[in-house]
C-alpha cells in the first residue's frame, strides 16, 4: 500500500498506469455531477449574481445541475462540495460528496417537502456531515475486507458506482428480522474495482442511537456479496477468524 510510484510493485499497477483510451466507455458509469465536483470543493461560497456568472457552463450556457435553490427554499445552503478519501475507479481523482444544496434539492426530487418538516440550515449542515461520515466509515469496512487480497492488488481498490437499495432488504437483514433484530434503514451496493476485477459490496444500516461528536450513529453491516466463490471464501475466512478470535 505504501508504494512509491518508482518501486517495481507500483510500476506494474494497473492504477499507477496510464488509462487505456477504452476506459473512456467507462464514463457514463460515473455520475454526471461528478464531472464538475472539483469547481466546488474547498471553495467559499459565492453569492448572487457572480456566482450565478462564474458558474455558467460555456457548453449550454446552464448553470450546473442541482446547485440552484429550489422554488420557495426558506434559507440558503452551502454550495461547497467535499472530497472523500475514496478513490474513482479509472481516475486519478476521489468522490466527491454532494454539497448542501444538492443534498436538499435530491430530496425534493424524491418527494419530501420541507414544509412537512421544522428543518433548519443547521440541521442540512448536520445531516450532510452525517452522511459524508458513513460514507467513510463504509469504505472503511471494505478496505478491511480488501486487505485479504492485498497479495493480487497491491495498490488497492476503488469505487466504480454504487446504488441505492432501501427496501431491497439483503436475505441476511431478513433473516436477523426474523430472529427479532430490527430491518436496516438503508441498504446500498457497492462496485470496487481491484485492480480490473470487480467486486460487490453489500451495506446494511442500522440506527445506532444519538449521534455522537463525530457524526457517528449508524452501525454498519458490510460484507461482499456473495457473487464468487472468493467473495464465499472471503465470508467464510473471517465468520471462522471472529468465532475462533
Amino acid at each position: 500500500m505504501g508504494l512509491s510510484a518508482s518501486s517495481p510493485a507500483a510500476a506494474g499497477c494497473p492504477m499507477h498506469m496510464k488509462t487505456p483510451d477504452h476506459r473512456t466507455e467507462n464514463a457514463d458509469d460515473v455520475p454526471a455531477h461528478q464531472e464538475r465536483a472539483y469547481e466546488f470543493v474547498a471553495c467559499p461560497v459565492k453569492s448572487g449574481a457572480s456566482q450565478m456568472k462564474d458558474d455558467i457552463d460555456p457548453s449550454n450556457m446552464m448553470p450546473p445541475p442541482n446547485q440552484q435553490p429550489s422554488p420557495g427554499q426558506p434559507f440558503p445552503l452551502s454550495t461547497v462540495r467535499e472530497e472523500s478519501s475514496i478513490p474513482r475507479a479509472h481516475s486519478d481523482k476521489k468522490w466527491v460528496y454532494p454539497s448542501e444544496q444538492m443534498f436538499w434539492n435530491a430530496m425534493i426530487r424524491k418527494g419530501w417537502r420541507w414544509k412537512d418538516d421544522d428543518i433548519t440550515g443547521e440541521d442540512m449542515t448536520n445531516i450532510i456531515k452525517i452522511h459524508n461520515q458513513n460514507n467513510e466509515q463504509a469504505w472503511k469496512e471494505i478496505l478491511k475486507w480488501e486487505a485479504l487480497h492485498a497479495v493480487e492488488c497491491p495498490c488497492g481498490p476503488s469505487l466504480m458506482r454504487f446504488g441505492g437499495k432501501a427496501k431491497e432488504y439483503s436475505p441476511r437483514a431478513r433473516i436477523r428480522s426474523w430472529m427479532g433484530y430490527e430491518l436496516p434503514f438503508d441498504r446500498h451496493d457497492w462496485i470496487v474495482d481491484r485492480c480490473g476485477k470487480e467486486v460487490r459490496y453489500v451495506i446494511d444500516y442500522y440506527d445506532g442511537g444519538a449521534v455522537d461528536k463525530n457524526y457517528q450513529f449508524t452501525i454498519l453491516d458490510v460484507r461482499p456479496a456473495f457473487d464468487s466463490l472468493s467473495a464465499v471464501w472471503d465470508r467464510m475466512k473471517v465468520a471462522w477468524w471472529r468465532w475462533t478470535s
